[in-house]
């Protein structure tokens, strides 16, 4: 195995310099929206572009930390790489300049040629973000992938499925000309929760590694992360496409909370037993 060669972020410098562009674009649109309010102008909101901006950067981030784990060659990793920055460069202008000047990004009712074309290039790029991530996500199916960490790349297969969840969500607000649906439906939950997927499952893995624990038991943890995890999103979903709010004490909202704290038990459980000293050794 090459597991042992292998860190996280490596080879990812331009990538993770593109999130941190992200973090500082968000932390100037933060700080506006503190001074001044986020609105501008008809279509404006620059608190908009203070999540977008944050929520691209973390996402970027996380990706460039699995990605050497991916069955991708180095030109395969390259063009990914490259096309993403692009793609997230085009992201960032568009959403943190159109909401300045008061339009919005994506849905402009402005009809200016110049803000159509940006709202159109907006939709190309955002089509082109989730065709490139499927052939990166493909290839932590594939053994070679697996061969490098089983542990990470198995939490990464979870990930992988949360985001494409994540991508039907963002491909449905496109379709439907907004994040509403329904009498109170947002799909802008489904859509940035899957996301966070690449945060939450890789981590287990990440603290499982680092325990005394069987692979057995290890890849259990990280099991049990991913499928709660996604039990959540499907729970999500299904009340969002009801077109009801995700925010009242029903059925489906109430299954999302217990799938998501399931999620959580075990990186709260090994978190408290490295507090405690309590792992043994390996089985």
């Amino acid at each position: 195995m090459n597991t042992n060669r292998i860190k996280l972020f490596q080879g990812e410098a331009a990538l993770v310099l593109t999130a941190l562009l992200g973090f500082a674009l968000a932390a100037f649109c933060g700080v506006w929206t503190l001074l001044y309010g986020g609105e501008i102008g008809a279509e404006g909101d620059v608190s908009k572009a203070f999540s977008f901006n944050a929520a691209l950067g973390i996402f970027l981030l996380s990706t460039a930390a699995v990605a050497p784990y991916s069955a991708l060659g180095a030109k395969g990793r390259a063009f990914f790489r490259w096309s993403y920055i692009l793609i997230a460069l085009y992201a960032y202008f568009a959403e943190t300049v159109q909401n300045f000047r008061g339009v919005n990004p994506r849905f402009t009712q402005d009809g200016s040629a110049f803000n159509a074309a940006v709202a159109s290039g907006f939709a190309l790029v955002a089509l082109l973000l989730v065709l490139f991530y499927i052939l990166f996500a493909v290839s932590f199916f594939v053994p070679k992938a697996y061969k490098k960490d089983p542990l990470l790349v198995l939490s990464v297969r979870y990930a992988a499925i949360a985001i494409m969840i994540s991508f039907a969500a963002g491909i449905w607000i496109s379709l439907n000309g907004g994040r509403y649906t329904g009498l109170s439906g947002n799909l802008i939950w489904l859509h940035g929760l899957g996301f966070h997927a690449l945060q939450a499952v890789p981590f287990a893995a990440w603290l499982a590694a680092r325990k005394n624990l069987s692979k057995r038991e290890a890849a259990v943890r990280v099991h049990w992360t991913g499928i709660a995890y996604i039990l959540g999103l499907a729970a999500v979903g299904w009340q969002t496409m009801l077109g009801v709010t995700v925010l009242q004490w029903s059925a489906l909202p109430l299954a999302a909370l217990v799938c998501f704290i399931a999620a959580a038990v075990p990186v709260v459980q090994m978190l408290a037993a490295a507090k405690k000293g309590s792992y043994g050794a390996a089985g």
